[in-house]
């Protein structure tokens, strides 16, 4: 009850402030003309004494005025901004269209569908609309829990006009096309121009509105803004309209997008905006000089600066006047492709991702070496000390998961590593840290145990495979299902073959450089590979973390190797390459294997991951 009465008080006080500022334009006309354009039919009434229309700037301060008195009503009314923001639209220009349409009906005596047809196209009828839906989309209020999908379904209208825009303007001109609707006649051809740019760059920003940017959402008002503007100074039409109530819902909804921007390509953005500024003058500059001829007029660096300005604003797509010929047709249009070209390039570097910075500095080292030492229960947890991963850790420092950015697709490497109570909180953290970041997550070998985990966070599993694990007290060579290993185990050992287990700290500089050539020689000229189960260097974990299978042949040349991660909290090794000579006899790996398994058992590991069986 109290909710309708707090409605009904703002709609009578609101419609109050509508008509009144009518009349207040009345009392601030003034007696002497001032500069600038006027509001055609502000006061239709007056039609007849030739007073109707109002300067243009006295116009915006008494509907500004009462813009904001509107604002400050839906405020105190606590209406929601998107409903505030298009009801204040509609019911002022609602009024202002029947008020201006009988106005006219009365004083031209006309009939009724050709005066409410005159007020249709009325700046006076459009302005305060504009205006009041924009003191309603700032001054609502947000609700709680008011973000939905309302995003993706702004980033797909804007798209939509993004696209709308463009196929009107490489399409064959056609009277009742969008550009009819949002341009005169007499501004037709720059209009053409102008909606295929901000269409282009309208499709590239709605990719950042889906992902909530803020720079997105920034750009977006900015050139949807400017398109209303281009309206208000002309005939207003359908699409006209429907470009206002979507930037009436963007500016209502802007707390939905609240992902910032990168803060490091503000000077890559500037370097590269002087670049295509530079490129596209000079090219400019060099065709005109080279074409000179075509010219009505003597080249000089002043006139070929002004005609290639004139093209990159799309002035004189048409054709420019000044140039004959063939010429004075492609080059306006190649300078507008350029330009069209360049702006889009550099909204998109605007707008995209974060780009992604490695950083692993000592005490981040030190304090996941200590975390997988005493949590990394998972045969994986050994592989998140490579390189090349970041690390994201919970507030106290006592959980962390690491991950690399590919593609703008944040990879986590396998569950996160500390107590197991205190991974929801980390997951959400960095599921909001890397959506700041415009970054989509996920998570490359988790475990079954964590998908609820996963799942309350809103992300799905997809099945990548199976980890191949060898239980090294129930394993056996005896029985015939394993004959063929068993075989092959037996034919390395009567060749002379033998292995020896050692630590990173007992291969001596001669040993590490034999490992590095056979590992050299079994990828050839392919990169180093692998993210989750493989570590990116041989001898980057210490004795701790790290154990090396070496199989030497009867001479006792190694001549190949099993190279694991160590999980002692997990009582298990976990293979992460297993490179070889060529020349090796078949079996080779099968043999290092149950070798590996019968030192493990020996020294206490209870399994033997091979790495995943996809």
């Amino acid at each position: 009850m109290l909710r309708l009465a707090r409605a009904t008080t703002a709609s009578v006080v609101a419609f109050g402030i509508v008509v009144a500022a009518t009349g207040w334009l009345y009392v601030v006309q003034p007696h002497s003309a001032l500069p600038g354009p006027a509001v055609a039919d502000a006061l239709p009434l007056d039609e007849l004494s030739r007073r109707s229309a109002v300067p243009m700037l006295v116009f915006l301060c008494v509907w500004g005025t009462a813009a904001l008195l509107l604002g400050l009503v839906v405020h105190l009314a606590r209406a929601e901004r998107l409903t505030a923001g298009v009801m204040l639209a509609l019911g002022v220009g609602g009024w202002g269209y029947v008020a201006t349409g009988i106005s006219l009906l009365v004083v031209r005596q006309v009939p009724a569908h050709q005066a409410f047809h005159a007020a249709a196209g009325r700046q006076a009828v459009y302005i305060p609309a504009a205006l009041a839906g924009i003191a309603g989309a700032l001054a609502g209020r947000k609700r709680a829990a008011d973000r939905l999908r309302s995003p993706l379904v702004l980033a797909w209208f804007v798209a939509a006009a993004g696209l709308l825009g463009v196929l009107d303007a490489v399409l064959p001109d056609q009277r009742h096309a969008l550009i009819g609707a949002l341009a005169p006649e007499r501004v037709r051809g720059v209009s053409t121009a102008l909606v295929a740019l901000l269409g282009f760059v309208l499709l590239v920003v709605a990719r950042g509105l889906a992902r909530r940017k803020r720079r997105a959402w920034q750009v977006t008002v900015a050139l949807l803004c400017s398109l209303v503007f281009l309206h208000l100074q002309h005939r207003f039409g359908y699409g006209a309209i429907a470009t206002g109530f979507v930037a009436i819902a963007l500016l209502a909804r802007r707390s939905d997008f609240d992902a910032p921007g990168d803060p490091d390509s503000h000077p890559r953005i500037a370097l590269r905006a002087l670049l295509f500024a530079g490129v596209i003058v000079v090219y400019g500059v060099v065709a005109i000089w080279m074409n000179r001829v075509m010219a009505d007029q003597t080249y000089t660096l002043h006139f070929a600066l002004l005609v290639t300005a004139h093209a990159a604003a799309g002035i004189t797509a048409g054709g420019d006047p000044h140039l004959a010929d063939g010429f004075g047709e492609w080059f306006p249009m190649s300078v507008l492709m350029l330009t069209v070209a360049g702006v889009a390039l550099l909204v998109f570097d605007w707008i995209a991702p974060w780009r992604y910075r490695l950083k692993q500095g000592a005490h981040e080292r030190e304090l996941t070496r200590d975390l997988v030492t005493a949590w990394g229960v998972d045969t994986l947890a050994p592989f998140v000390l490579r390189g090349d991963k970041s690390y994201f850790f919970d507030e106290q420092d006592a959980a962390f998961l690491a991950y690399k950015v590919v593609g703008g697709v944040a990879i986590v490497s396998g569950d996160p590593i500390g107590p197991p109570d205190r991974f929801a909180g980390l997951l959400g953290r960095f599921l909001a840290f890397a959506h700041d970041r415009g970054w989509r997550i996920a998570v490359l070998g988790a475990s079954e145990g964590a998908l609820d985990v996963y799942r309350a966070h809103g992300l799905h599993a997809l099945y990548h495979g199976d980890e191949a694990v060898i239980e090294t007290a129930a394993f056996s060579l005896e029985g015939r299902p394993i004959r063929k290993v068993r075989q092959s185990v037996h034919r390395l050992e009567r060749s002379g073959y033998h292995a020896e287990v050692r630590r990173p700290s007992e291969l001596d500089a001669e040993l590490r450089t034999h490992l590095e050539q056979v590992a050299r020689s079994w990828r050839g000229i392919q990169p180093e590979r692998g993210f989750v189960m493989a570590l990116d260097t041989l001898f980057r974990l210490d004795d701790d973390h790290a154990l090396f299978v070496v199989g030497r042949d009867p001479e006792g040349t190694p001549t190949g190797f099993l190279h694991f991660a160590v999980c002692r909290r997990g009582s298990a090794l976990s293979l992460s390459s297993m490179p070889m000579l060529r020349t090796t006899p078949n079996g080779f790996n099968e043999w290092l294997v149950c070798e590996t398994v019968a030192w493990a058992r020996a020294n206490g590991f209870e399994q033997v991951s091979l790495n995943f069986a996809p």
